[in-house]
């Protein structure tokens, strides 16, 4: 039976990282499920979800401070299990928008840890508005937003917290 692991890299970006990587998981018998990559800064940062059987599993973490020096990243491997789907829970796509300030991820996640909402995914990004140059934000995320909760009441509320933020947010079901 195959196990999971998810292994996170990190360091200085440069071509060549990711097919390194991908090299030395496929020579030790295990296949990526699931990934997120990105450049932030100058940093090349890495999530997979890798699978295998007990002795690959084994192999990848006997290999993972050859792989650091190699690789010249710092490298954590964790084992972990499949999650459960759960019909407890209705997934959302949360876009927000507006002028970048101070604070915004926070407030929003405060928001939503606050109604134990669960984030899933989130991806921001800060551009410079084409005439102005105001820096414009923009949060993408996926929550799961518990079954017993009034959607309308949670996104009105949402959209109250972002209208404070001066921010636009559009919810939509997954």
């Amino acid at each position: 039976m195959n196990q999971l692991l998810v292994i996170t890299a990190m360091g200085a970006d440069r071509p060549g990282i990711v097919n390194e990587l991908t090299e030395a998981l496929l020579d030790a018998s295990l296949n990526v499920e699931d990934s997120r990559m990105s450049v932030l800064g100058g940093e090349f940062a890495v999530m997979l979800l890798v699978s295998g059987n007990a002795a690959s599993i084994e192999t990848i973490k006997q290999q993972k401070e050859v792989l650091e020096n190699s690789l010249q990243l710092n490298i954590l491997i964790k084992t972990t299990q499949k999650r459960s789907t759960d019909s407890e829970h209705m997934r959302y796509n949360i876009t927000v928008e507006g002028m970048d300030n101070p604070g915004i991820v926070h407030k929003l996640a405060r928001y939503l840890s606050q109604h134990n909402i669960n984030i899933v995914n989130m991806q921001t990004d800060c551009i410079h508005a084409a005439h102005t140059g105001t820096p414009m934000f923009t949060v993408n995320m996926q929550v799961d937003i518990p079954s017993e909760h009034n959607i309308e009441q949670v996104e009105n509320d949402f959209a109250d917290l972002c209208d404070s933020l001066n921010m636009d947010a559009e919810f939509k079901a997954a």
